[in-house]
């Protein structure tokens, strides 16, 4: 058996990477690979909506969606054992929320706090769930420092959930649609792991006529589509929130710029009916049933969504609402 040098993990100080809970920690947990890593261990697809939100008196540290839910998620941060001032503070942000999960995470819980959101938890029903979480960091030798986030209280029986709700689309249950939809999307995701662009980490599929891909924003989807009536599949930016028409014109101002970026044009779809709005290009011909012609499907599809994704992704961060008026519609 062969000898390997092996590395011995040495703990980090927070302070010693982050001096401050809001000038660094915060904006470096708000990016969107280590809400990733946060929402792994919770359990949760997390994306941003705010930082220093106001809630009440106070301002919550970061404010998601849970992509699954489209619940809120608040997080509260600290990077020193946990206190009654931060403890008085998630109770005012729950108080201010109809339906929220909260994430308290500090470099220490003291067992007087782990058990006040035991306690909590027991008491309140699911529409709001406390989680409390300790961060640590970690490096071998000379290595970049490395976090762990660890949970030391969450929801009654969170795990059960989270495994009912993995096994609830089990293909074993689903109908020869859902079935097909499920098998369609999971195979795209492979081919955008294999092309290694933005959209290439895991994404769970699932069983329905579309999927959705975080694009850095609240309210705004990066979505492939499929309507197997029309024999036709979809590449679309979906924009779902109340400032859906104006964040729609404004992307229209620049539709000379995007659509010479991409290098094609694009379908620009008010949809008059209701609040939403799409931005798409579709690919006609293409029978999602057509299991031989999934390869060519799923190329095109791979290719498109991370083409709109690097063409949009600041584009969309940077609109402000109340730079449209009306007046400057279509």
């Amino acid at each position: 058996m062969s000898d390997y040098d092996l590395g011995k993990l040495m703990k980090v100080e927070l302070r010693d990477i982050w001096m401050s809970e809001s000038s660094h920690f915060t904006p470096w947990l708000a990016r969107e690979e280590n809400l990733l890593t946060l929402g792994e261990t919770l359990g949760l697809e997390l994306e941003l909506e705010a930082q220093e939100k106001a809630v009440g008196p106070f301002r919550a540290d970061i404010l998601c969606k849970d992509i699954g839910t489209n619940a809120w998620v608040l997080i509260e941060n600290q990077l020193e054992r946990t206190d009654h001032g931060h403890l008085g503070q998630l109770l005012t942000y729950a108080s201010g929320l109809e339906a929220v999960t909260i994430v308290w995470i500090a470099a220490r819980f003291t067992e007087e706090h782990r058990s006040t959101l035991d306690w909590l938890n027991r008491i309140t029903d699911e529409t709001f769930r406390f989680f409390g979480v300790e961060v640590e960091l970690w490096r071998i030798g000379e290595s970049p420092a490395a976090p762990r986030f660890n949970i030391v209280s969450k929801p009654n029986n969170w795990n059960k959930l989270v495994t009912q709700a993995a096994r609830a689309i089990d293909e074993t249950e689903l109908t020869s649609t859902k079935a097909l939809q499920l098998a369609y999307w999971d195979a795209l995701g492979g081919v955008l792991k294999a092309q290694a662009g933005p959209l290439a980490r895991e994404r769970k599929a699932q069983p329905q006529s579309w999927m959705s891909y975080s694009i850095g924003r609240s309210g705004f989807g990066l979505n492939a589509s499929m309507s197997r009536p029309k024999r036709q599949i979809r590449a679309e930016i979906y924009i779902s929130n109340a400032d859906s028409k104006a964040f729609f014109h404004l992307l229209h101002e620049q539709k000379s710029q995007i659509e010479s970026a991409l290098g094609y044009s694009l379908q620009w779809e008010e949809l008059p009916e209701g609040r939403d709005t799409r931005i798409s290009l579709p690919l006609n011909d293409s029978d999602p049933e057509d299991q031989a012609d999934w390869s060519r499907q799923h190329a095109w599809l791979a290719e498109r969504l991370n083409e709109l994704y690097r063409v949009f992704v600041n584009r969309i961060k940077a609109l402000d609402a109340a730079a449209w008026s009306p007046r400057d519609a279509l």
